[in-house]
């Protein structure tokens, strides 16, 4: 049985590649973080190697090995200190070339394909030009253009779209036992992304630190030019925080746009909505889309290798005072 909440045409185009026999050779599932790409290719494996005639049944033998990262034929592959280094690429390739040790296929799940060096990116595409009969290569990054077109142009590509808000809703509450009203909250706060709502309702650290990430954006907002250069020079010092904080901003910048035009519906700060009230009283139109665009930017930039901290100080200096 296929775990994944949502995503039904995906699951569905992978259901149909196993009935007809015809796996592709890799895939690349792109998406927002924590959107669903990691379930989605691990559930895959699950069914390429699954021993009972429903796949995945969840229940063998094999789909248990893989549940819990000890199949010997199914690797997930992870940058080393938030990067994929070339010797990763190389002993993957060595391992490739190798028989199945128990199951039908040998999955090599390659999690965040951006962070990849060009070199290890290289010794990749080697193996994507001449793979394996018996391997599936499944990689996952937020987009395919942050790629090297020679990569994605061998792999299948499946782009997984933010859920629903009343689908991680349902499914916070359902599966995983959330009460309605927190169910509500976190589904909002997710943006569609089902699991970081989950992550979100198991540790209250997490949204501890949404909050203080808002409020160091209100601070800032107030204060001047040294303080943000500062601000900015702290934080990209950790890149992948720095992305997710500003994806967090964005959102709330939207929610600006929103509650300025006189709208609720679509909000997704709900708990915050006084703050955004007050916020839209100070701002025009134009400066909220202009600030919406320099975020937008940002993140582009970020996404594509830009330089993490004069990106940062660049938005940080345009940030609206309050």
């Amino acid at each position: 049985m296929w775990q994944v909440v949502g995503h039904q045409w995906a699951v569905d185009l992978l259901k149909r590649a196993l009935a007809s026999e015809r796996v592709a050779h890799a895939y690349l599932l792109t998406g927002p973080p924590q959107i669903g790409k990691r379930s989605l290719a691990v559930n895959f494996a699950q069914a390429l190697n699954c021993l009972d005639e429903e796949k995945p049944c969840g229940q063998c033998l094999a789909c248990s090995k893989i549940a819990h990262g000890s199949h010997p034929d199914v690797q997930i592959v992870e940058g080393e200190g938030g990067t994929i280094k070339i010797d990763q690429m190389r002993a993957l390739r060595r391992e490739a070339a190798l028989s199945p040790l128990e199951g039908r296929w040998k999955v090599y799940i390659i999690r965040q394909m951006e962070q990849a060096t060009t070199e290890a990116a290289n010794c990749l595409l080697k193996t994507l030009e001449e793979p394996p009969p018996h391997v599936v290569l499944i990689l996952t990054a937020s987009e395919a253009e942050v790629l090297l077109p020679t990569i994605v142009s061998r792999c299948q590509i499946l782009n997984l779209r933010p859920l629903a808000t009343r689908t991680v809703q349902e499914a916070l509450h359902e599966r995983w036992g959330v009460d309605v009203e927190r169910a509500r909250l976190l589904a909002r706060l997710s943006g569609g992304r089902l699991g970081w709502a989950v992550a979100a309702s198991q540790s209250a650290n997490i949204l501890h630190q949404r909050e203080k990430r808002l409020d160091d954006m209100l601070a800032l907002m107030d204060q001047g030019r040294v303080e943000r250069l500062e601000y900015a020079y702290q934080l990209s010092r950790d890149p992948a925080a720095a992305q997710e904080l500003l994806h967090l901003w964005l959102g709330w910048w939207r929610d600006l746009l929103l509650a300025a035009s006189g709208s609720s519906e679509g909000i997704i700060n709900i708990d915050r909505e006084h703050t955004l009230r007050v916020q839209a009283q100070r701002y025009s139109l134009d400066q909220v889309r202009d600030f919406v665009e320099e975020l937008r930017t940002a993140i582009w930039q970020m996404e594509h290798h830009a330089n993490t901290r004069l990106t940062l100080e660049v938005l940080l200096l345009s940030l609206p005072a309050r």
